[in-house]
């Protein structure tokens, strides 16, 4: 398995359309940086909010969501409370290739200042947005700008499965939006 240079990105996105949109440059000038960079690709997070309140009384059951755990949120950045959570979503849609595996890990500007993103993979053969886990790990209210760079993805290409996701209709094909937990 070989982790895959910015040549490879550039040429999946251009002739498989495995990022879309795709930004054939990191843009850093004011921004948390986003686009292609020397191995991986930098995503941006998209105007869209779900965070995590108490205020009526759900209880987080991945088997049994309660949507009444969030309240919905847009705009161009995002306010986390204190020891708080948020979801959202890449502003990219992704297709990963058969033979292609995606390790996404959240941006150093985040980790620094206390915000902690989660990602599972991204299959071969997976294609969506993806769902971002945003942690706010501080006492203090945490921002999050909504267009610019939240995490980078590393592609790493190998023999192709027997049975990829897309073969096995995993339940979060396909996703658009930010996507809730499904059984």
């Amino acid at each position: 398995m070989s982790i895959k240079p910015d040549h490879w990105i550039r040429q999946m996105a251009h002739d498989h359309g495995m990022i879309e949109p795709y930004v054939d440059r990191q843009v850093r000038d004011g921004v948390i940086s986003f686009g292609v960079s020397s191995y991986g690709y930098d995503i941006r997070v998209a105007e869209e909010f779900m965070i995590f309140t108490n205020v009526n009384n759900a209880i987080v059951d991945p088997k049994h969501f309660d949507p009444r755990s969030f309240v919905e949120v847009s705009g161009e950045s995002c306010l986390i409370p204190p020891n708080s959570f948020a979801l959202a979503r890449s502003v990219e849609y992704i297709r990963m290739p058969r033979n292609v595996l995606g390790i996404v890990l959240g941006k150093s500007s985040y980790a620094r200042t206390g915000i902690v993103t989660n990602f599972t993979p991204l299959e071969p053969g997976w294609e969506g947005h993806i769902t971002i886990e945003i942690s706010n790990t501080t006492p203090l209210p945490a921002r999050v700008y909504a267009n610019e760079g939240i995490a980078q993805v590393l592609f790493f290409e190998g023999d192709p499965p027997e049975v990829s996701y897309a073969d096995k209709s995993g339940k979060y094909q396909g996703q658009r939006g930010i996507t809730l937990p499904r059984l």
